[in-house]
């Protein structure tokens, strides 16, 4: 298997402005990207700190897997994201192993995942992620303030504005990582 790097870290919140104040304004974290996933029923936000990108994962509404997942867990820790260069070789590599993998997806090339089950992962839900795009810089004039106002989407693996969306292609299901 071959990890390229550690792309993010994810925090569940019911206070996305609040964490967003705590990560990029307290601590001096700068805006990567973000936005709303209607797919997910999740806005998030990607905050970059000195050696970690940290992204704040918030509900869009009562019926998104994340409100349950706060109801039965509360606000913190959700996953970790990981770069490798081939997500299908390093899910059988992982499962090899005697670890667990589920929610296989490779049907975007831009993005690419898996997860190692928290049960297999000692608690920790591990997404392992093949990716032919750079998800370390967001568009120019882009902020936080217009996430937190619902004015970004993603729209297949792309940040857009709300406005200039096109509608989602029906490949893949995941909408950032």
């Amino acid at each position: 298997m071959n990890l390229r790097q550690v792309d993010h870290i994810a925090i569940a919140t019911d206070d996305l402005p609040g964490a967003v104040r705590l990560f990029q304004d307290v601590l001096g974290g700068t805006f990567v990207m973000g936005g709303d996933d209607a797919r997910k029923a999740i806005r998030t936000v990607q905050v970059g700190l000195p050696h970690v990108k940290v992204e704040l994962m918030t509900p869009l509404h009562d019926g998104s897997y994340l409100h349950r997942y706060l109801q039965r867990h509360g606000p913190g820790f959700h996953h970790m994201t990981v770069f490798v260069d081939d997500v299908l070789a390093t899910v059988a590599e992982v499962e090899v192993a005697g670890f667990e993998t589920v929610d296989v997806d490779a049907s975007h090339p831009a993005w690419r995942e898996a997860y190692i089950r928290p049960r297999s992962g000692f608690g920790t839900l591990v997404q392992l992620v093949q990716t032919d795009r750079r998800w370390d810089v967001g568009k120019p004039g882009m902020t936080a303030a217009h996430v937190l106002a619902g004015d970004i989407v993603w729209v297949d693996h792309q940040v857009w504005w709300r406005h200039e969306a096109p509608e989602p292609s029906g490949v893949g299901r995941r909408g950032q990582g």
